[in-house]
């Protein structure tokens, strides 16, 4: 690599490690703050927080990484035409292309970390953070089933429990639920003379045996139910997710492209939905390169200005956020069969082709300078004649 390369390499990765920092920082502390409540509320300590916190920096770095590249290119491009390096470089007869290879280097590298997180980071981050939610989640049901008090484990539930024996078994149970007051509905009430608590693939069941169930509707009437068994659902006992089905975002790419009975049960996806979310992890690395292009290609073509290059910082903002918008409308429609599969590249490839249409157009005079020459010429003319 040239040394004119590695400078600008330098200070393209400078600029993109602090504007990321920056981004990631913002995004964090907006994710953070409700990850924060949430931990709170069930008693957990900092030290869970600090894991949680760590868990979701991959998916923030996917959302942010692409912005990051963009933002590092016009700014390191912009400093470069303003402090005439740009100037001097073109001088000595580096054209368009040849100032883009540092450029598409940078953004090569930041497409391959980009790959790594999509494929590999954030399948791993989410699923272990779905775990330890859960794990968290069942900690504190452990909590509501405390013996001989009444708790209040959800709003609208109410819960007593006279004894809870070694073997697990709750005895004497009563059971209030009052949240379909509120619009409308019934208040349910359930006691029974033991229970026990069950965990399935649905998540956490409560068992109850030899009980009776009443229902009091809103005009006042009163209905009775004597069981010998009664399943109910305990999930709003808990104040974060149950461990179940896995989201697409926490299958690794291979299933994703051959996707078993079992995935497709799990998710509730066709088989063209999840291969175009598979090569969407790839779309969004090759974004990454097309971003970075396109800040600056943008600029590159305007050449050197003393008034600043805030109008095309701006057309470039707005190239990346068509491209990005119809990346996402791809996606949508590859998501239908398999033979629409390509169009999660089209962003790409339109990206692509707009960046090399402007780096040609930046080796051309532009019709500035052509009527600015002119104007010379005719002048230089009319001086010699007097």
């Amino acid at each position: 690599m040239a040394r004119f390369d590695r400078y600008i390499l330098a200070q393209l990765l400078l600029q993109f490690g602090f504007a990321g920092l920056v981004l990631v920082l913002l995004f964090w502390i907006n994710r953070a703050v409700k990850l924060f409540d949430q931990i709170i509320a069930s008693g957990e300590t900092a030290l869970v927080f600090l894991e949680f916190s760590a868990m979701i920096l991959p998916s923030v770095i996917v959302f942010v990484l692409p912005i990051a590249a963009f933002t590092a290119t016009v700014t390191v491009t912009n400093r470069l035409s303003s402090e005439s390096e740009l100037v001097v470089a073109q001088a000595t007869g580096f054209g368009p292309f040849r100032l883009a290879r540092p450029v598409l280097i940078f953004g090569v590298i930041a497409a391959v970390f980009m790959l790594i997180l999509t494929h590999i980071l954030v399948p791993m981050s989410q699923l272990r953070f779905a775990e330890r939610q859960a794990e968290i989640a069942e900690n504190v049901t452990a909590r509501f089933l405390t013996e001989g008090s009444f708790v209040h484990p959800s709003e609208g539930i109410t819960l007593y429990i006279r004894e809870i024996t070694s073997d697990g078994e709750l005895l004497d149970l009563f059971l209030s639920d009052e949240r379909g007051k509120g619009d409308g509905g019934a208040h349910l009430t359930y006691s029974a003379e033991r229970a026990l608590i069950l965990r399935t693939d649905d998540g956490p069941r409560l068992l109850m045996f030899d009980g009776l169930a009443q229902v009091l509707s809103t005009d006042g009437r009163l209905t009775t139910t004597g069981f010998d068994e009664f399943t109910y659902d305990v999930s709003a006992l808990l104040t974060g997710p149950i461990a179940g089905n896995r989201t697409v975002s926490q299958i690794y790419t291979p299933e994703l492209l051959d996707p078993s009975d079992a995935v497709l049960k799990e998710t509730g996806l066709t088989r063209p939905a999840l291969r175009a979310e598979a090569h969407f992890r790839n779309a969004q690395a090759f974004y990454v390169i097309v971003a970075a292009m396109a800040g600056f290609s943008m600029l590159i073509v305007a050449g050197f200005s003393r008034f600043g290059m805030w109008r095309q910082v701006i057309i470039a903002i707005a190239v990346v956020a068509t491209l990005q918008s119809l990346d996402n409308t791809m996606l949508d429609l590859a998501r239908q069969s398999d033979k629409e599969l390509p169009l999660v590249y089209v962003a790409t490839c339109a990206g692509a082709v707009f960046n090399i249409l402007v780096l040609w157009l930046a080796t051309r005079p532009s019709p500035f300078d052509v009527r600015r020459r002119r104007r010379f010429a005719r002048h230089m003319a009319s001086g010699g004649s007097s």
